[in-house]
C-alpha cells in the first residue's frame, strides 16, 4: 500500500508518460492572468487625486448601481434560467421539445442590441406608449424604461440562457434514484426541486450564474443606453472621453475587485460538498406529464418568455432591416459577405483555442493541484469581468515590447522586416478573446469535470495511465457536452464582442459588431439593423448545431 501511495504521489506531482501537465496549466493561467495583472497592479500605487475626484463626482453612484445591477441580474437569471431548465427536464407539455432549444436563442442577441431595441420600443415616443396614449389618453403610470430596472430587465432576458444551459445539463446528469426515493417518501414537486434537484445541480447552476453576473459586470453599452452608469461604463467613459489612461486603469482595478467577489460568491454557492453518480449509468430525472390547464399554462409561459426575450427584438430588427434593404446602395452585399467571413473566422478560432486551453487548465488543476491551484484556475477566469478595452490595452502593454523585440531580432538576424507579428495580426485578437472569454469555456468544462468521480482517475493512475491518456481516453469523452456548450458560448460571445476587436484588429479588418456599434452610436437604428440581424442569425446556427450535438452526447 505504501508503495502504491508513493507511486501515486509521484505521478500526481510530476506526471508520467507525456508532457508534464502541472507546468502547462500554470503557464496557461499565467498568460491569461498577465494582461489583467498589469492593469490590476495599478492599484498598488494609487493616485489619490484621481480617487478623491472620482469619489466627489461619479464613484458613489457607480458603486451603488453596480451592486444593484448584480443583485437584480443574479436573482432574475437564477429564477428564469433554473426555472426554465427544470420545466423542460422534469415535465412534458405541448411544444416542450421545441422550447428546449428556443430558450437558448436570446443568447444570440447582443445585450446592447436588445437594449436599444427595448429602449426605442418602450420609450415615451416608442410605438407601445404611443399606442396606449391613443387608446387610453395620458399613461403616466407607465414605468420609465431608461432606468436601472430597465437595464436589469434587458440583461436578465439576454443573459438567462447562461444559467439555463448549464442548469439543464446539470439536471439531465442527475440519477433517477434520488427522485424515486423522494416520491416514495411523499415529497411534492416543489420539494423535489428545492431539496433534491437544486442541491445536486448546484455546481452547474453556480457556473452559469457566475457567467451571467460577470457579463453584466463587464457590460458598458447597455447601461449607457439606459442612463444607469456602472463601474464598467465609468472605465469606458474615462478611457475614451477623457483619454486618462491612469484613471481608467485604476478604476478597472476596482472592477477586478468586484469580479473577485463574484468568483468567491460562486465558490461559496458551489459549497464544499461534491456529488457523484455511482452505480453505473441510470435513467435521468423522470419527466412528469402535465395535465389539464397546467400543460397549457406551461406552454403559454414558455411562449411569453421566448416572445419577450427573442420575438420582440427580432421583429423590430427585421422591420428596420427590410426598410433599410430597400435603400441599400449597390455593392453593399459584397461588403456584408466580407464582414460575415471575418466574424465567423474570428469566432471559430477563438472558440477552438478557448476550449482547448480551458480543458488543459481545468483538467490539470483537478488532477494535480490543491487549494492554491484551484484558486489559480478560478483567478484565470477574471478576464470575463474586465471591460474588453482594458483587456486589449493590457495585451498591448504586455505583448508590444515582446513584439518589437522579435521584430528587431529578425531584422538583425535575417535582415527582414516582419512588422508587428503579434499585435498587428489576428494573433493578438485571439489572445484577447481567450483572456476575455476563458470564464465561459472554463466554467462549462469544469462543471462537466465535477461529475467525474475521483475513483475513475485514481483507478486509471493505478493502471499506470499517463496524464495525457487519462485526459484523452477518460475525461474528454465524459466532459464532451461541457466542451460543446463552452465552444458555443465562446463563439456567440466573440460574434458580439466589440472593444477588443476595435483596439486589437489589424488595420482595415472590420466585423459585423463594429458596423452595428458605429451605426447605433450615430442613432442610425435602421442602419444597424442589417448587420445586427446577421449577427443574430450567425449566432443561432452554431447554437442550434452545438446544442443538438451536446444533447446527443
Amino acid at each position: 500500500m505504501l508503495k502504491i501511495t508513493t507511486s501515486l504521489n509521484k505521478a500526481k506531482i510530476f506526471g508520467r508518460g507525456g508532457p508534464s501537465l502541472p507546468a502547462l496549466p500554470f503557464l496557461i493561467a499565467a498568460l491569461i492572468i498577465l494582461p489583467v495583472a498589469v492593469v490590476a497592479s495599478s492599484l498598488l500605487s494609487p493616485t489619490w487625486e484621481i480617487w478623491r475626484h472620482l469619489w466627489n463626482t461619479l464613484l458613489p453612484e457607480m458603486l451603488r448601481n453596480t451592486v444593484v445591477l448584480l443583485i437584480g441580474v443574479g436573482i432574475g437569471t437564477f429564477l428564469l434560467g433554473a426555472g426554465l431548465a427544470w420545466l423542460v427536464v422534469a415535465y412534458r407539455f405541448p411544444g416542450r421539445s421545441i422550447f428546449e432549444w428556443l430558450f437558448v436563442l436570446p443568447l444570440a442577441v447582443p445585450t446592447y442590441i436588445m437594449g436599444f431595441v427595448y429602449m426605442i420600443t418602450f420609450d415615451f415616443a416608442g410605438p407601445v406608449q404611443t399606442f396606449l396614449r391613443q387608446l387610453m389618453g395620458p399613461v403616466n403610470w407607465f414605468p420609465e424604461i431608461r432606468s436601472g430596472w430597465g437595464a436589469i430587465l434587458v440583461m436578465t432576458l439576454a443573459l438567462y440562457p447562461y444559467v439555463y444551459m448549464l442548469a439543464k445539463a446539470g439536471f439531465q446528469g442527475l440519477s433517477s434514484t434520488a427522485f424515486e426515493a423522494a416520491r416514495v417518501m411523499g415529497y411534492g414537486s416543489f420539494a423535489v426541486f428545492a431539496r433534491i434537484a437544486l442541491p445536486l445541480a448546484r455546481p452547474a447552476i453556480a457556473g452559469g450564474l457566475a457567467l451571467a453576473l460577470m457579463e453584466a459586470l463587464a457590460d458598458f453599452a447597455t447601461v449607457r443606453f439606459f442612463n444607469f452608469p456602472t463601474l464598467s461604463e465609468g472605465v469606458i467613459r474615462i478611457w475614451y472621453g477623457l483619454m486618462d489612461l491612469r484613471a481608467a486603469t485604476e478604476l478597472a482595478g476596482l472592477l477586478a475587485f468586484f469580479a473577485l467577489v463574484v468568483i468567491l460568491f460562486e465558490l461559496t454557492l458551489r459549497g464544499r460538498s461534491r456529488y457523484y453518480q455511482t452505480g453505473g449509468k441510470t435513467p435521468g430525472v423522470p419527466a412528469t406529464e402535465l395535465l389539464g390547464w397546467h400543460k397549457w399554462a406551461a406552454t403559454t409561459f414558455s411562449l411569453l418568455v421566448v416572445g419577450v426575450a427573442f420575438g420582440i427584438p427580432m421583429f423590430q430588427l427585421v422591420y428596420w432591416a427590410v426598410a433599410e434593404f430597400k435603400t441599400m446602395p449597390a455593392g453593399a452585399a459584397e461588403i456584408y459577405l466580407g464582414l460575415i467571413a471575418n466574424s465567423l473566422l474570428l469566432s471559430g478560432l477563438a472558440a477552438v483555442f478557448a476550449v482547448i486551453t480551458a480543458l488543459i487548465l481545468a483538467s490539470g488543476v483537478r488532477m494535480n493541484g490543491g487549494t492554491a491551484a484551484r484558486m489559480l484556475g478560478r483567478v484565470a477566469t477574471i478576464g470575463y469581468a474586465i471591460p474588453g478595452a482594458v483587456v486589449a490595452v493590457g495585451i498591448l502593454v504586455t505583448v508590444a515590447s515582446f513584439d518589437h523585440m522579435v521584430g528587431d531580432f529578425l531584422a538583425k538576424w535575417r535582415g527582414v522586416s516582419t512588422g508587428l507579428i503579434f499585435t498587428g495580426s489576428l494573433t493578438g485578437l485571439i489572445y484577447g478573446y481567450v483572456v476575455r472569454f476563458m470564464a465561459v469555456a472554463y466554467n462549462s468544462v469544469d462543471a462537466g469535470l465535477e461529475k467525474i468521480t475521483p475513483n475513475i482517475t485514481m483507478s486509471a493512475r493505478m493502471l499506470r495511465a499517463s496524464n495525457w491518456r487519462i485526459l484523452w481516453r477518460i475525461q474528454l469523452p465524459l466532459v464532451a457536452p461541457g466542451i460543446f456548450a463552452g465552444a458555443a458560448l465562446v463563439f456567440v460571445d466573440v460574434m458580439k464582442e466589440l472593444p477588443i476587436t476595435m483596439i486589437l484588429r489589424p488595420f482595415g479588418y472590420d466585423t459585423l459588431a463594429i458596423w452595428v456599434w458605429q451605426m447605433a452610436a450615430e442613432s442610425m437604428w435602421s442602419g444597424s439593423a442589417i448587420p445586427a440581424v446577421t449577427i443574430v442569425l450567425s449566432g443561432i446556427i452554431p447554437i442550434i448545431f452545438l446544442t443538438r450535438a451536446a444533447a446527443k452526447k
